[in-house]
């Protein structure tokens, strides 16, 4: 199984959630908006599916990001957590990764690694984008907020979609899961 996990505007931005310099590309400047929403909403979570995948998913510049930011963090579970993660880099261009547990794969790898283990996908669009056929589950953290710029989630793929639960956070994130719909 691969779960997408994502931080979405209501008009689906998905671009630099956490911090105002993660992501700038096309002048991006918005950067962190979902921080003061992500208190209540992020750990419901990451702590209800804890231990529950095999490996990440991650598309090269999510890769980068993380790789750049988490093992230089205080020792917090998060990045505990993180460490200990086995972490799959779609990527055609990066050779040796150096974060603890990462290994390079190609985009025609994913089938095999999904029927060896389930897997999640944190931000990541382009990969996600490139693989909607593989994917079972999208968990959308869906904020309060317009930003009316900025990369979006789905750009021009078109998935329908049926909502399985829905749960409100104390802070206006809504947390949808949707699967592909039935064809």
């Amino acid at each position: 199984m691969i779960t997408v996990v994502c931080n979405l505007t209501l008009d689906g931005v998905m671009q630099a959630p956490g911090r105002v310099d993660e992501d700038v590309r096309d002048g991006f400047e918005y950067g962190g908006w979902a921080t003061p929403y992500s208190q209540d909403a992020m750990g419901r979570v990451l702590g209800q599916r804890a231990g529950r995948y095999g490996g990440m998913l991650l598309g090269r510049r999510t890769y980068d990001d993380f790789a750049d930011f988490w093992p230089k963090q205080p020792d917090n579970p998060y990045t505990e957590a993180l460490n200990r993660q086995q972490k799959y880099v779609v990527s055609s261009t990066l050779t040796d990764p150096e974060w603890v547990n990462s290994h390079v794969i190609g985009v025609d790898d994913i089938a095999k690694l999904k029927a060896e283990q389930d897997l999640i996908v944190l931000g990541s669009g382009e990969l996600i984008r490139s693989i909607p056929d593989l994917i079972d589950e999208y968990i959308l953290l869906i904020h309060p907020l317009v930003l009316g710029t900025g990369r979006r989630l789905f750009g021009d793929l078109h998935q329908p979609l049926t909502l399985e639960h829905f749960e409100p956070t104390t802070t206006g994130v809504v947390i949808n899961t949707y699967r592909p719909a039935a064809a």
